[in-house]
Formats: C-alpha cells, structure tokens, sequence
C-alpha cells in the first residue's frame, strides 16, 4: 500500500484529530528538523527545543494550513523554514541580550583554516537557502534533506520525474551561485555530496515521542484554551534543563511559540555542572534508560494496534518477506546471465586488441576515438574465431567505425572553421586544431591520413560537395573503404568493388550559416 502523504496525514490531523497521523509527521520529519535547527544555534539541547516548537506550530496551524497543500504534496521545506525562522528569532534575542560579550564570542566562533568543507558550509547553508522560490528551496530539501529519489521529489511536487531532476539541479546552481557570493566556492557535485552526507543528523533518543505528546497537547490547548498546561509538559521536555537552571518561556496566544534561554547565568551553570560531575555518569544512564523505555513503549503501544485491527497482519508481512526474497533471487539470476555474456564479448574484444598489436599494418590512429562500447558491438556477433580472416575483418570493422567517427569530428570543426573565416577554406587540416573539442583526441598521426580536396571558397562550391578524403597511403586491408567527408554528411565506399558503401551525418552545428555560406537555404 501507498503511504500517505505528509498532507493526507496532516488533514486527518486537522479534520479528526488523529493524533497517529500527527506523529507519523513527527517521526518523518525530525530528523530533518532538528538538524536545521542545530545548523541555526550549534546546540543539541536548543536544536531540540527549537524542533519541538516547529511541530508545536504545525499542530497549533494545522487547520488553516491543510486546506492549501496539494494531496501528495510534502512538508519538509515548510518545517525547515518554519525551523529557520524560530532560530533567527533566537538568536536575535541571544544577540541583544550578549552584545558585550560579541567579542568574546567571536573569538569562540572563529573558523580556522583547516576547517571542514561541512563546518565552512553549515553557519550559511540556511541563510542562503532562505534566498531561494520556494519552490526550489522545496525540491533541495526532498532530494538531499530528506535523501528522496526523484520520482518521490516529482510527486510531492506535483511534476513528472524529469522536471523534478531539472528543479533540483536548477536549485543547486542557484545555491551554488548564492554560496560563492559569501566566499564558499565549490562544485555542484561537491555540494551535493557534502549535503546529502551531513545536511541531517539523527536526533536525541526519544525527541519524536516527546515532541508528538507535547504537539498532542499544544494541539489541544489551541482549542481549549488550556494553554497554562500545553506550558509545563514543555517546561519538562528534558532532565538536563533541570540541573543547568535553564529557563523555558512559553507565550501561547497567538499561535507563536518562542524559546528564551538565560544564558547570563552561564557562570553559575558552569561552576554547577563542575560541583555535579561525579552525578554526570549517572544521569546519562538514566536518560538513556528513559529514552530507551520511552521509545520501546511507544514501539509496542503502536504493535498492539496494529494486531487488534489487522489479526493477518504478521502472516501477511511473512508473505511479502517471501515474495520478496524470490523476486531478488530471480534478479541475481538475470544479473549472472548478463555479466556471463559481458565477460565473453569483453574476452573477444581483448583477442583483437592483442591480434592488432602484433600486427601493425592493421592498426590506424583513428582505433584510438573508439569507445568499449563500439570494440563489443564489433566482436558481439561473431560466435567463433575460425582463423587470420575473422580477425583481419573484425579489425576492418572496428577501422571503419574509427573513422567514421573521425569524419563527423572533422566535419564538425570544417564547418566552424568556415562560419568563422566568411567560406574561406583551410590551407592545411593543421588549421582545424582550435576548432575540435577538447574531448576529440584528434592527433597529428590522424591528420596526415588525410588530404584537402579544394581550395578557396566554398561559395563556389556544391553544397553536398565532399571537401576532405583519406590519401592514398590510408587503406589498410582488403575490406577497408575510402572516406570522404564534407560539413554536413561523410561517404565511404569500399575499394574493392565487392565491398559496402554508406553514409552519415556530421553532428555540427549553425547548419542554416553553413547553408548561406555555399549560397543555399
């Protein structure tokens, strides 16, 4: 079965009240959130705080926010920016309440050199981020955020999976571009990685039970009015609050929930936290503890259930186990019989390569453009090696390919020699070298095969007219055919009268300049 959409679960919440589809939300999302937060205020005890009042807000809003979502549509960029929000806010009361301390911590947060590419990314990630559409802001958060392949980020957009690879790598520059101006230059495909590796880290154990009870009764609070209570249960959240002496302000009203934390108390904290330590150990184990029966709770509240509403559910689980397994079993089978067939041609096309370099008549510089994929196509259809003549007509195969290959290349750099020089034609094929991309390989050996056909301007010339041809010196073997090659198509014909002939188009471009510059359209 389909899951449910992060807005299908939301609008339950909204209309019913179901407090399971909230905290599916939660348990989706936390993660997500929090890391944004962390990213915000570089503290996991407020990175938690912040997340729970993200949720908080979601619960309190959802009704006016459910109605305007699409049906498969996502929440992760909302919660990220909501997320964002609620930390600048933070951090500007941090800001006012510290500003004689700004020195201090600016020493506190200078970055040296040696810096990761992560920590020298992480304090602008989201300043940045916040600079992007919203939709694009949306599409990075589903692809790297929340590691979703393309056709999930398409269907939470409402796009086919090809506009959603093209919003994420568009989004990506942009991000990129948007970095760059705050001196962080990098690749798109470094970025990516450095996203896709760090952008979210895992939450404190627990975090999402606590966050679905307390948005529970946030929820609550928002249309009963008990709002003094939704206030404690969130004062509450964690046992470390209460031994560093941290303070927690709740303002409900509004549907605005702000954290305010009293770090002038910071001296008296310390000194606390050093009177305490041999109590440290114990109070870790115990929040684990806690943590770990919290979680095991809601793991088996949420199984019980399953089990009172669908009694088949285990067997129908151990099914799809079962179907699972054969479907990877005849997966692997396809797979051994592909990479069988691969292995044997890969093993022919190395039996030619070896035969061409014992015999050197046969071999041309033009061999070199050829890619794996041409020497296995060659080789694929020959299912014995009979003799000297199997090979010889493999290596005629592989040489006509070769400089079929090199015909559309320089046919290619011809044409925009003569878009550049008015029609005027080369003196020697030397004068195509800058023309060439940089990927062609094209070598001098290569070019002293070949011979010019005409001089002066093409202008006087037919359209069709060949423009460069093999010299007399090119042929190889008895199966090998001549080359000629002009801007828009290339010919061969064998030389022996036996023999094939055909013809290809060169892949250039500015066809219509070309087309003006022989005096045609």
């Amino acid at each position: 079965m389909q899951p449910k959409s992060d807005a299908q679960l939301l609008r339950e919440y909204a209309e019913h009240g179901a407090e399971s589809a909230f905290a599916e939300i939660v348990a989706r999302h936390t993660n997500l959130v929090y890391s944004a937060a962390l990213r915000q205020v570089d503290s996991p005890d407020i990175a938690a705080e912040v997340a729970q009042s993200v949720f908080i807000g979601l619960a309190r809003g959802a009704r006016s926010l459910s109605p305007k979502l699409a049906g498969n549509a996502s929440l992760a960029g909302w919660l990220c920016r909501s997320a964002r929000n609620i930390s600048l806010d933070l951090r500007r009361d941090e800001f006012r309440r510290h500003s004689r301390e700004r020195q201090a911590m600016e020493n506190l947060d200078s970055t040296p050199d040696t810096t990761s590419d992560w920590e020298r990314l992480r304090p602008v990630l989201d300043e940045a981020m916040a600079e992007l559409s919203e939709p694009d802001y949306d599409a990075l958060v589903l692809r790297f955020f929340k590691n979703q392949d393309l056709r999930s980020v398409g269907l939470a957009l409402g796009v086919s999976d090809d506009a959603a690879q093209k919003r994420v790598s568009r989004a990506l520059d942009k991000l990129r571009d948007l970095l760059s101006q705050r001196e962080i230059t990098t690749s798109a495909a470094a970025l990516s990685l450095v996203l896709a590796a760090n952008a979210v880290q895992a939450a404190p154990v627990g975090l999402a039970v606590t966050i679905s009870a307390a948005a529970g009764l946030a929820g609550g609070a928002a249309q009963t009015s008990t709002a003094i209570a939704t206030t404690k249960a969130i004062a509450m959240t964690t046992l470390q609050k209460t031994i560093v002496g941290a303070t927690l302000v709740a303002v409900v009203g509004t549907g605005i929930f702000e954290l305010h934390q009293n770090y002038q108390l910071r001296g008296r904290v310390q000194t606390l936290e050093e009177q305490q330590a041999p109590l440290t150990g114990q109070l870790r184990q115990l929040q684990q503890e806690r943590d770990d029966a919290t979680n095991k709770l809601a793991a088996l509240l949420a199984e019980n259930e399953q089990l009172k509403s669908k009694p088949n559910q285990m067997e129908l689980l151990k099914l799809r186990g079962e179907v699972t397994r054969l479907k990877t079993a005849e997966a692997q089978k396809k797979n051994d019989s592909i990479e069988a067939t691969a292995a044997t041609w890969a093993g022919k096309a190395n039996q030619v390569k070896q035969w061409l370099e014992h015999t050197p008549d046969e071999r041309i510089p033009e061999l070199q453009l050829l890619s794996d994929l041409d020497w296995l196509e060659t080789v694929a259809p020959i299912d014995h090696w009979e003799g000297t003549n199997d090979y010889r007509f493999a290596s005629s195969v592989l040489r006509t390919r070769a400089k079929a290959q090199f015909a559309r290349i320089i046919g290619s750099a011809l044409g925009e020699y003569l878009i550049a020089n008015n029609g005027q034609l080369p003196n020697d094929l030397s004068e195509l070298k800058h023309y060439f991309n940089s990927r062609a390989m094209i070598t001098d050996a290569m070019l002293l095969r070949y011979e010019l056909l005409h001089s002066g301007n093409v202008s006087e010339l037919q359209q069709a007219e060949p423009l460069v041809s093999e010299n007399g010196t090119s042929q190889n073997g008895e199966y090998d055919a001549l080359f000629k090659t002009g801007v828009f198509n290339y010919s061969y014909q064998s030389v022996v009268s036996s023999g094939e002939s055909g013809s290809g188009p060169v892949f250039g471009n500015n066809t219509a300049e070309l087309k003006k510059l022989f005096g045609t359209q």
